[in-house]
Protein backbone atom coordinates (compact mmCIF):
# COMPACT_ATOMS: atom_id res chain seq x y z
CA UNK A 1 0.00 0.00 0.00
CA UNK A 2 1.07 3.32 -0.87
CA UNK A 3 1.28 6.53 1.44
CA UNK A 4 -0.66 8.30 -1.28
CA UNK A 5 -3.15 5.43 -1.02
CA UNK A 6 -3.07 5.17 2.76
CA UNK A 7 -4.77 9.00 3.00
CA UNK A 8 -7.94 9.28 3.73
CA UNK A 9 -10.38 10.03 1.25
CA UNK A 10 -11.88 13.18 3.25
CA UNK A 11 -8.38 14.56 3.85
CA UNK A 12 -7.25 14.58 -0.57
CA UNK A 13 -7.30 18.00 -1.83
CA UNK A 14 -10.46 19.07 -3.41
CA UNK A 15 -10.36 20.40 -6.57
CA UNK A 16 -11.34 24.09 -6.93
CA UNK A 17 -13.88 24.88 -9.45
CA UNK A 18 -14.05 27.74 -11.67
CA UNK A 19 -16.94 30.17 -10.30
CA UNK A 20 -20.05 30.15 -12.70
CA UNK A 21 -20.22 33.73 -12.12
CA UNK A 22 -16.95 34.40 -13.46
CA UNK A 23 -17.42 32.08 -16.29
CA UNK A 24 -20.37 33.78 -17.17
CA UNK A 25 -18.31 37.84 -16.84
CA UNK A 26 -16.26 36.20 -19.75
CA UNK A 27 -18.29 35.32 -21.90
CA UNK A 28 -20.61 38.31 -21.56
CA UNK A 29 -17.25 40.53 -22.56
CA UNK A 30 -16.26 38.44 -25.04
CA UNK A 31 -19.81 38.79 -26.11
CA UNK A 32 -19.90 42.66 -26.11
CA UNK A 33 -16.43 42.50 -27.87
CA UNK A 34 -17.62 40.72 -30.85
CA UNK A 35 -20.44 42.99 -31.68
CA UNK A 36 -20.50 45.21 -33.87
CA UNK A 37 -18.22 48.43 -33.59
CA UNK A 38 -21.12 51.24 -33.99
CA UNK A 39 -19.55 54.24 -35.94
CA UNK A 40 -19.78 56.66 -32.66
CA UNK A 41 -17.81 54.78 -30.82
CA UNK A 42 -14.06 54.57 -30.73
CA UNK A 43 -13.03 51.02 -30.43
CA UNK A 44 -11.15 51.70 -27.33
CA UNK A 45 -14.77 52.67 -25.59
CA UNK A 46 -16.06 49.39 -27.33
CA UNK A 47 -13.69 47.62 -24.98
CA UNK A 48 -14.10 49.83 -22.20
CA UNK A 49 -18.05 48.87 -22.25
CA UNK A 50 -16.70 45.12 -22.59
CA UNK A 51 -14.73 45.70 -19.29
CA UNK A 52 -17.59 47.17 -17.46
CA UNK A 53 -19.69 44.01 -18.60
CA UNK A 54 -17.53 42.14 -17.12
CA UNK A 55 -17.05 44.21 -13.90
CA UNK A 56 -20.81 44.06 -13.32
CA UNK A 57 -21.61 40.48 -13.78
CA UNK A 58 -18.29 39.70 -11.49
CA UNK A 59 -19.69 41.86 -8.88
CA UNK A 60 -23.10 40.83 -8.85
CA UNK A 61 -22.24 37.07 -8.77
CA UNK A 62 -19.92 37.77 -6.49
CA UNK A 63 -17.27 34.89 -8.27
CA UNK A 64 -14.41 35.97 -6.69
CA UNK A 65 -13.22 38.60 -4.05
CA UNK A 66 -14.09 42.65 -4.45
CA UNK A 67 -10.24 42.77 -4.54
CA UNK A 68 -9.70 40.08 -7.25
CA UNK A 69 -12.14 41.43 -9.26
CA UNK A 70 -10.14 44.82 -8.73
CA UNK A 71 -6.60 43.40 -9.90
CA UNK A 72 -8.40 41.55 -12.95
CA UNK A 73 -10.17 44.93 -14.29
CA UNK A 74 -6.74 46.73 -14.22
CA UNK A 75 -5.00 44.06 -15.90
CA UNK A 76 -8.10 43.43 -18.35
CA UNK A 77 -7.59 47.93 -19.33
CA UNK A 78 -4.10 47.59 -19.49
CA UNK A 79 -3.84 44.62 -22.21
CA UNK A 80 -7.50 45.69 -24.09
CA UNK A 81 -6.87 49.61 -24.25
CA UNK A 82 -3.22 48.99 -24.46
CA UNK A 83 -4.15 47.24 -28.14
CA UNK A 84 -6.54 49.75 -29.13
CA UNK A 85 -5.96 53.08 -31.00
CA UNK A 86 -6.33 55.94 -29.18
CA UNK A 87 -8.50 58.49 -29.27
CA UNK A 88 -6.79 61.55 -30.97
CA UNK A 89 -5.02 59.51 -33.30
CA UNK A 90 -6.54 56.19 -34.13
CA UNK A 91 -3.09 55.31 -36.40
CA UNK A 92 -1.51 55.64 -32.27
CA UNK A 93 -2.09 52.30 -30.00
CA UNK A 94 -2.30 53.37 -26.38
CA UNK A 95 -0.04 50.57 -25.27
CA UNK A 96 -0.17 48.72 -22.14
CA UNK A 97 2.53 51.01 -20.28
CA UNK A 98 -0.34 54.34 -21.23
CA UNK A 99 -2.70 51.89 -20.34
CA UNK A 100 -1.96 50.37 -16.71
CA UNK A 101 -1.66 54.03 -16.24
CA UNK A 102 -4.87 54.94 -17.11
CA UNK A 103 -6.34 51.81 -15.13
CA UNK A 104 -4.18 53.39 -12.00
CA UNK A 105 -5.23 56.80 -12.18
CA UNK A 106 -7.85 56.06 -9.39
CA UNK A 107 -5.41 55.62 -6.81
CA UNK A 108 -3.94 59.45 -7.76
CA UNK A 109 -7.39 60.78 -6.55
CA UNK A 110 -8.08 63.13 -3.41
CA UNK A 111 -11.35 61.40 -2.76
CA UNK A 112 -9.56 57.57 -2.31
CA UNK A 113 -7.00 59.34 0.10
CA UNK A 114 -9.52 61.16 1.62
CA UNK A 115 -11.58 57.10 2.36
CA UNK A 116 -7.58 55.79 3.56
CA UNK A 117 -7.71 58.89 6.05
CA UNK A 118 -11.47 57.48 7.10
CA UNK A 119 -10.64 54.12 7.82
CA UNK A 120 -7.41 55.39 9.68
CA UNK A 121 -9.89 57.52 11.65
CA UNK A 122 -12.51 54.37 12.20
CA UNK A 123 -9.35 52.27 13.08
CA UNK A 124 -7.87 54.97 15.74
CA UNK A 125 -11.82 54.88 16.94
CA UNK A 126 -11.51 50.86 17.09
CA UNK A 127 -7.80 50.92 18.49
CA UNK A 128 -8.78 53.54 21.54
CA UNK A 129 -12.21 52.26 22.41
CA UNK A 130 -13.69 55.69 21.59
CA UNK A 131 -16.24 54.40 19.75
CA UNK A 132 -17.42 51.89 22.33
CA UNK A 133 -17.75 54.54 25.14
CA UNK A 134 -19.24 57.16 23.31
CA UNK A 135 -21.97 54.46 21.94
CA UNK A 136 -22.49 53.25 25.85
CA UNK A 137 -22.52 57.33 27.14
CA UNK A 138 -25.47 57.85 24.34
CA UNK A 139 -27.30 54.58 25.39
CA UNK A 140 -26.76 55.66 29.31
CA UNK A 141 -28.49 58.98 28.74
CA UNK A 142 -31.51 56.80 27.30
CA UNK A 143 -34.73 55.60 29.07
CA UNK A 144 -35.57 51.78 30.46
CA UNK A 145 -38.83 51.88 27.65
CA UNK A 146 -38.28 49.53 24.68
CA UNK A 147 -39.34 52.38 22.33
CA UNK A 148 -36.28 55.10 24.47
CA UNK A 149 -33.82 51.78 23.22
CA UNK A 150 -35.04 51.70 20.00
CA UNK A 151 -34.49 55.82 20.01
CA UNK A 152 -31.14 54.75 21.60
CA UNK A 153 -30.37 53.11 18.52
CA UNK A 154 -30.94 56.01 16.11
CA UNK A 155 -29.01 58.09 18.57
CA UNK A 156 -25.91 56.25 18.85
CA UNK A 157 -25.94 55.87 14.86
CA UNK A 158 -25.87 59.47 14.71
CA UNK A 159 -23.36 60.61 16.88
CA UNK A 160 -21.10 57.46 15.18
CA UNK A 161 -21.88 58.12 11.84
CA UNK A 162 -20.45 62.12 12.92
CA UNK A 163 -16.89 60.68 14.02
CA UNK A 164 -16.62 57.32 12.66
CA UNK A 165 -16.33 57.37 8.64
CA UNK A 166 -16.84 53.43 7.84
CA UNK A 167 -20.41 51.89 8.17
CA UNK A 168 -19.01 48.56 8.80
CA UNK A 169 -16.93 49.52 11.36
CA UNK A 170 -19.64 51.66 13.19
CA UNK A 171 -21.85 48.19 12.97
CA UNK A 172 -19.06 46.36 14.14
CA UNK A 173 -18.65 48.68 17.05
CA UNK A 174 -22.19 48.81 17.87
CA UNK A 175 -23.27 45.52 17.61
CA UNK A 176 -21.65 44.01 20.33
CA UNK A 177 -22.56 46.77 22.69
CA UNK A 178 -26.52 45.57 21.49
CA UNK A 179 -26.21 42.12 21.93
CA UNK A 180 -24.70 42.88 25.69
CA UNK A 181 -27.92 45.21 26.20
CA UNK A 182 -30.27 42.37 25.06
CA UNK A 183 -28.15 39.50 27.39
CA UNK A 184 -28.20 41.84 30.14
CA UNK A 185 -32.39 42.93 29.69
CA UNK A 186 -32.91 38.92 29.46
CA UNK A 187 -35.01 38.59 26.56
CA UNK A 188 -35.13 35.95 24.21
CA UNK A 189 -32.53 36.55 21.67
CA UNK A 190 -35.17 35.72 18.67
CA UNK A 191 -37.48 38.17 20.48
CA UNK A 192 -39.31 40.80 18.48
CA UNK A 193 -37.23 43.13 21.29
CA UNK A 194 -34.19 42.29 20.06
CA UNK A 195 -34.72 41.28 16.50
CA UNK A 196 -35.85 45.25 16.60
CA UNK A 197 -32.67 46.44 18.08
CA UNK A 198 -30.84 44.67 15.35
CA UNK A 199 -32.66 45.27 12.29
CA UNK A 200 -33.16 49.48 13.67
CA UNK A 201 -29.29 49.30 13.87
CA UNK A 202 -28.28 47.98 10.21
CA UNK A 203 -31.45 50.10 8.86
CA UNK A 204 -30.22 53.24 10.33
CA UNK A 205 -26.34 52.95 9.42
CA UNK A 206 -27.55 52.77 5.96
CA UNK A 207 -30.06 55.84 6.50
CA UNK A 208 -27.25 57.97 7.75
CA UNK A 209 -25.17 57.25 5.23
CA UNK A 210 -27.26 59.35 3.65
CA UNK A 211 -27.39 62.23 5.52
CA UNK A 212 -23.78 62.40 5.97
CA UNK A 213 -21.13 62.52 3.42
CA UNK A 214 -17.74 61.22 5.35
CA UNK A 215 -20.40 57.97 6.68
CA UNK A 216 -19.40 55.68 3.62
CA UNK A 217 -17.17 54.61 0.99
CA UNK A 218 -19.77 54.99 -1.94
CA UNK A 219 -20.38 58.46 -0.54
CA UNK A 220 -16.70 59.07 -1.35
CA UNK A 221 -16.65 57.81 -4.31
CA UNK A 222 -19.53 60.13 -5.36
CA UNK A 223 -17.70 63.02 -4.35
CA UNK A 224 -14.25 61.32 -6.49
CA UNK A 225 -16.88 61.13 -9.85
CA UNK A 226 -17.95 64.64 -8.94
CA UNK A 227 -14.76 65.83 -8.99
CA UNK A 228 -13.19 64.08 -12.51
CA UNK A 229 -16.36 64.36 -14.64
CA UNK A 230 -18.11 67.45 -13.84
CA UNK A 231 -14.97 69.29 -12.13
CA UNK A 232 -16.58 70.32 -9.31
CA UNK A 233 -17.88 68.92 -5.72
CA UNK A 234 -20.74 68.98 -3.09
CA UNK A 235 -19.19 70.58 0.10
CA UNK A 236 -19.47 68.66 3.50
CA UNK A 237 -21.96 70.92 4.65
CA UNK A 238 -24.14 71.43 2.14
CA UNK A 239 -24.48 67.43 1.68
CA UNK A 240 -25.83 67.73 5.27
CA UNK A 241 -28.07 70.54 4.85
CA UNK A 242 -29.58 67.99 2.00
CA UNK A 243 -29.84 65.00 3.04
CA UNK A 244 -29.62 65.41 6.78
CA UNK A 245 -33.59 66.15 7.09
CA UNK A 246 -34.35 62.57 5.00
CA UNK A 247 -32.30 60.71 7.55
CA UNK A 248 -33.97 62.61 10.40
CA UNK A 249 -37.74 62.04 8.83
CA UNK A 250 -36.56 58.47 8.01
CA UNK A 251 -35.41 57.43 11.52
CA UNK A 252 -38.81 58.91 13.09
CA UNK A 253 -40.41 56.57 10.13
CA UNK A 254 -38.03 53.26 11.13
CA UNK A 255 -38.90 53.07 14.48
CA UNK A 256 -42.56 53.61 13.57
CA UNK A 257 -42.38 50.56 11.42
CA UNK A 258 -40.34 47.89 13.38
CA UNK A 259 -42.25 48.71 16.32
CA UNK A 260 -45.67 48.10 14.11
CA UNK A 261 -44.21 45.56 11.92
CA UNK A 262 -41.99 43.50 15.39
CA UNK A 263 -44.10 45.17 18.24
CA UNK A 264 -42.01 44.43 21.73
CA UNK A 265 -43.27 41.37 24.29
CA UNK A 266 -43.10 44.52 26.47
CA UNK A 267 -43.29 48.05 26.80
CA UNK A 268 -40.49 48.31 29.77
CA UNK A 269 -37.49 46.40 30.82
CA UNK A 270 -35.80 46.48 34.09
CA UNK A 271 -31.86 46.44 34.15
CA UNK A 272 -31.20 47.74 30.57
CA UNK A 273 -29.82 50.96 31.91
CA UNK A 274 -28.43 49.38 34.86
CA UNK A 275 -26.13 46.90 32.17
CA UNK A 276 -25.45 49.54 30.23
CA UNK A 277 -23.96 52.28 33.44
CA UNK A 278 -21.95 48.70 34.20
CA UNK A 279 -20.22 48.07 30.73
CA UNK A 280 -19.30 52.11 31.30
CA UNK A 281 -18.26 51.55 34.97
CA UNK A 282 -15.70 48.50 33.47
CA UNK A 283 -14.84 51.21 30.63
CA UNK A 284 -12.90 52.99 33.55
CA UNK A 285 -12.48 57.02 33.04
CA UNK A 286 -11.71 58.21 29.65
CA UNK A 287 -8.26 57.88 28.94
CA UNK A 288 -5.59 60.20 27.71
CA UNK A 289 -5.46 58.96 24.43
CA UNK A 290 -9.54 59.10 24.09
CA UNK A 291 -9.66 62.40 25.33
CA UNK A 292 -7.05 63.39 22.29
CA UNK A 293 -8.79 61.45 19.60
CA UNK A 294 -12.15 63.08 20.64
CA UNK A 295 -10.59 66.57 20.68
CA UNK A 296 -9.05 65.58 17.07
CA UNK A 297 -12.78 64.15 16.17
CA UNK A 298 -14.15 67.17 17.02
CA UNK A 299 -11.64 69.65 15.06
CA UNK A 300 -12.44 67.50 11.89
CA UNK A 301 -15.94 67.99 12.30
CA UNK A 302 -15.70 71.58 12.41
CA UNK A 303 -13.16 71.79 9.55
CA UNK A 304 -15.70 69.80 7.53
CA UNK A 305 -18.71 71.27 8.43
CA UNK A 306 -16.67 74.91 7.65
CA UNK A 307 -15.46 74.16 4.08
CA UNK A 308 -15.80 77.20 2.00
CA UNK A 309 -17.34 79.10 4.44
CA UNK A 310 -15.14 80.09 7.29
CA UNK A 311 -11.83 78.81 5.35
CA UNK A 312 -11.32 77.15 1.93
CA UNK A 313 -9.20 73.87 2.87
CA UNK A 314 -10.46 70.85 1.45
CA UNK A 315 -12.34 67.44 3.78
CA UNK A 316 -9.42 65.35 2.74
CA UNK A 317 -6.48 68.09 3.19
CA UNK A 318 -8.03 68.81 6.68
CA UNK A 319 -8.34 64.73 7.31
CA UNK A 320 -5.09 64.35 6.85
CA UNK A 321 -4.07 67.37 9.40
CA UNK A 322 -6.05 65.26 11.70
CA UNK A 323 -4.22 62.03 11.01
CA UNK A 324 -0.85 63.80 11.73
CA UNK A 325 -1.79 64.79 14.56
CA UNK A 326 -3.35 60.89 15.71
CA UNK A 327 0.39 59.67 14.53
CA UNK A 328 2.78 62.00 15.83
CA UNK A 329 4.89 60.81 19.11
CA UNK A 330 3.48 61.38 22.26
CA UNK A 331 0.69 63.49 21.34
CA UNK A 332 -0.52 61.47 19.06
CA UNK A 333 -3.03 57.77 20.19
CA UNK A 334 -1.36 55.38 18.04
CA UNK A 335 1.37 53.82 15.61
CA UNK A 336 1.26 52.38 11.96
CA UNK A 337 1.79 48.99 13.40
CA UNK A 338 -1.21 49.18 15.50
CA UNK A 339 -3.90 50.00 13.00
CA UNK A 340 -2.28 48.51 9.92
CA UNK A 341 -3.76 45.48 11.06
CA UNK A 342 -7.77 47.05 11.04
CA UNK A 343 -7.46 48.80 8.14
CA UNK A 344 -9.23 47.06 5.44
CA UNK A 345 -6.85 47.68 2.57
CA UNK A 346 -9.21 45.89 0.25
CA UNK A 347 -11.68 48.74 0.53
CA UNK A 348 -8.88 50.62 -0.85
CA UNK A 349 -7.89 48.76 -3.97
CA UNK A 350 -11.39 48.57 -5.12
CA UNK A 351 -12.22 51.94 -4.37
CA UNK A 352 -8.78 53.09 -6.59
CA UNK A 353 -10.11 51.02 -9.10
CA UNK A 354 -14.08 51.80 -8.96
CA UNK A 355 -12.63 55.34 -10.04
CA UNK A 356 -10.80 54.45 -12.59
CA UNK A 357 -12.89 52.69 -14.17
CA UNK A 358 -15.20 55.39 -14.36
CA UNK A 359 -12.10 57.63 -15.91
CA UNK A 360 -11.71 55.70 -18.04
CA UNK A 361 -15.46 55.25 -19.03
CA UNK A 362 -15.19 59.24 -19.96
CA UNK A 363 -11.71 59.00 -21.26
CA UNK A 364 -12.72 56.59 -24.29
CA UNK A 365 -15.95 58.27 -24.72
CA UNK A 366 -17.71 54.95 -23.49
CA UNK A 367 -19.83 56.70 -21.19
CA UNK A 368 -20.59 59.46 -23.52
CA UNK A 369 -21.96 57.10 -26.07
CA UNK A 370 -23.62 55.05 -23.34
CA UNK A 371 -25.34 58.39 -22.01
CA UNK A 372 -26.23 58.90 -25.64
CA UNK A 373 -27.66 55.80 -25.90
CA UNK A 374 -29.87 55.66 -22.76
CA UNK A 375 -31.47 59.01 -23.66
CA UNK A 376 -31.72 58.53 -27.34
CA UNK A 377 -34.30 55.13 -26.31
CA UNK A 378 -35.86 56.19 -22.64
CA UNK A 379 -36.97 60.22 -23.76
CA UNK A 380 -35.41 61.21 -21.00
CA UNK A 381 -34.48 64.06 -22.86
CA UNK A 382 -38.44 65.08 -23.03
CA UNK A 383 -38.91 65.05 -19.04
CA UNK A 384 -38.39 67.68 -16.54
CA UNK A 385 -35.53 67.26 -13.16
CA UNK A 386 -37.90 65.87 -10.79
CA UNK A 387 -39.05 63.09 -13.57
CA UNK A 388 -35.90 62.57 -14.57
CA UNK A 389 -34.45 62.28 -10.62
CA UNK A 390 -37.51 59.75 -10.16
CA UNK A 391 -36.50 57.44 -12.94
CA UNK A 392 -33.09 57.43 -12.35
CA UNK A 393 -33.65 56.60 -8.43
CA UNK A 394 -35.93 53.93 -9.50
CA UNK A 395 -33.50 52.11 -11.50
CA UNK A 396 -30.97 52.44 -8.83
CA UNK A 397 -32.88 50.59 -6.12
CA UNK A 398 -33.82 47.69 -7.96
CA UNK A 399 -30.14 47.45 -9.88
CA UNK A 400 -28.84 47.52 -5.69
CA UNK A 401 -31.08 44.32 -5.46
CA UNK A 402 -28.02 42.62 -7.53
CA UNK A 403 -25.18 44.31 -5.73
CA UNK A 404 -23.30 43.31 -2.06
CA UNK A 405 -21.77 46.76 -2.14
CA UNK A 406 -22.86 49.95 -2.56
CA UNK A 407 -19.29 51.08 -3.36
CA UNK A 408 -19.37 48.47 -6.62
CA UNK A 409 -22.45 50.20 -7.54
CA UNK A 410 -21.75 53.56 -7.44
CA UNK A 411 -18.20 52.49 -9.84
CA UNK A 412 -20.48 50.46 -12.19
CA UNK A 413 -23.32 53.06 -12.53
CA UNK A 414 -22.20 56.44 -11.63
CA UNK A 415 -20.69 57.63 -14.41
CA UNK A 416 -23.15 56.26 -16.81
CA UNK A 417 -25.34 58.25 -14.88
CA UNK A 418 -23.25 61.45 -14.53
CA UNK A 419 -22.54 61.23 -18.79
CA UNK A 420 -26.62 60.71 -19.28
CA UNK A 421 -27.20 63.66 -17.23
CA UNK A 422 -24.24 65.36 -19.35
CA UNK A 423 -26.11 64.61 -22.49
CA UNK A 424 -29.73 65.81 -21.76
CA UNK A 425 -31.09 69.44 -22.05
CA UNK A 426 -32.43 71.55 -19.61
CA UNK A 427 -31.24 74.06 -17.21
CA UNK A 428 -30.73 71.97 -14.01
CA UNK A 429 -27.88 71.26 -11.75
CA UNK A 430 -26.13 68.21 -12.84
CA UNK A 431 -24.10 68.50 -10.09
CA UNK A 432 -27.13 68.59 -7.51
CA UNK A 433 -28.69 65.58 -9.06
CA UNK A 434 -25.10 64.04 -9.07
CA UNK A 435 -25.25 64.02 -5.12
CA UNK A 436 -28.94 62.92 -5.01
CA UNK A 437 -28.17 59.87 -7.15
CA UNK A 438 -25.69 59.21 -4.83
CA UNK A 439 -28.01 59.64 -1.69
CA UNK A 440 -30.26 56.68 -3.64
CA UNK A 441 -26.78 54.16 -3.80
CA UNK A 442 -27.19 53.73 0.14
CA UNK A 443 -30.61 52.28 -0.42
CA UNK A 444 -29.56 48.72 0.84
CA UNK A 445 -32.84 48.41 3.09
CA UNK A 446 -34.03 45.18 1.57
CA UNK A 447 -31.86 42.06 1.41
CA UNK A 448 -29.43 41.90 4.25
CA UNK A 449 -26.82 40.86 1.81
CA UNK A 450 -27.21 44.26 0.13
CA UNK A 451 -24.98 46.43 2.34
CA UNK A 452 -21.68 44.63 4.91
CA UNK A 453 -23.74 46.49 8.39
CA UNK A 454 -26.77 43.94 7.28
CA UNK A 455 -24.44 41.13 7.16
CA UNK A 456 -22.95 42.36 10.57
CA UNK A 457 -26.34 42.13 11.81
CA UNK A 458 -27.68 39.43 10.90
CA UNK A 459 -24.72 37.30 12.04
CA UNK A 460 -26.17 37.84 15.57
CA UNK A 461 -28.95 35.77 14.41
CA UNK A 462 -31.48 38.10 16.09
CA UNK A 463 -33.79 38.20 13.10
CA UNK A 464 -34.09 36.36 9.18
CA UNK A 465 -33.82 37.54 5.79
CA UNK A 466 -38.01 37.84 6.06
CA UNK A 467 -38.03 40.04 8.84
CA UNK A 468 -35.63 42.34 7.75
CA UNK A 469 -37.37 42.19 3.88
CA UNK A 470 -40.97 43.07 5.71
CA UNK A 471 -39.34 46.26 7.48
CA UNK A 472 -36.73 47.64 4.19
CA UNK A 473 -39.78 47.25 1.65
CA UNK A 474 -41.32 49.67 3.40
CA UNK A 475 -38.39 51.89 4.16
CA UNK A 476 -37.73 51.50 0.48
CA UNK A 477 -41.24 52.65 -0.40
CA UNK A 478 -41.30 55.70 1.95
CA UNK A 479 -38.04 56.79 1.66
CA UNK A 480 -38.16 56.76 -2.37
CA UNK A 481 -41.89 58.72 -2.21
CA UNK A 482 -40.13 61.09 0.82
CA UNK A 483 -37.45 61.87 -2.13
CA UNK A 484 -39.39 63.06 -4.52
CA UNK A 485 -41.33 65.17 -2.10
CA UNK A 486 -38.69 66.68 -1.30
CA UNK A 487 -37.41 67.47 -5.04
CA UNK A 488 -40.76 69.24 -5.07
CA UNK A 489 -40.13 71.12 -2.60
CA UNK A 490 -36.73 71.60 -0.58
CA UNK A 491 -33.88 70.31 -2.78
CA UNK A 492 -35.63 72.85 -5.80
CA UNK A 493 -35.61 75.50 -3.31
CA UNK A 494 -32.02 74.67 -2.38
CA UNK A 495 -31.05 74.70 -5.90
CA UNK A 496 -30.23 70.83 -6.03
CA UNK A 497 -32.93 70.31 -8.74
Amino acid sequence: MTAQAAVPASQAPKKTKIPIGLVAGIVVMIGVLLLPLPADLPVAGHRMLAILAFAVVVWITEAVSYEASAIMITTLMAFLLGTAPTIKDPQVLYGTSAAISMALTGFSNSALALVTGALFIAAAMTFTGLDRRIALVTLSRVGTSTRRILIGCIAVTIVLSLVVPSATARSAAVVPIMMGVIAAFGVDKRSNIAAGIMIIVAQATSIWNVGIQTAAAQNLLTVGFMEKMLGERVAWSDWLIAGAPWSLIMSVVLIVIVLKLLPPESDSIAGGKEAVEKSLLELGPMTAAQKRLMAVSIMLLLFWSTEGKLHKFDTTSTTYFGLVLLLLPRFGVMTWKDVQSRIPWGTVIVFGVGISLGTALLTTQAGQWLGNQVVAHTGLDHLGPLAIFAILAAFLIVIHLGFASATALTSAMLPILISVLATLPGDFSRLGMTMLLGFVVSYGFILPINAPQNMVCLGTETFNAKQFAKVGILVTIIGYALMILMGMTYWRWLGWL
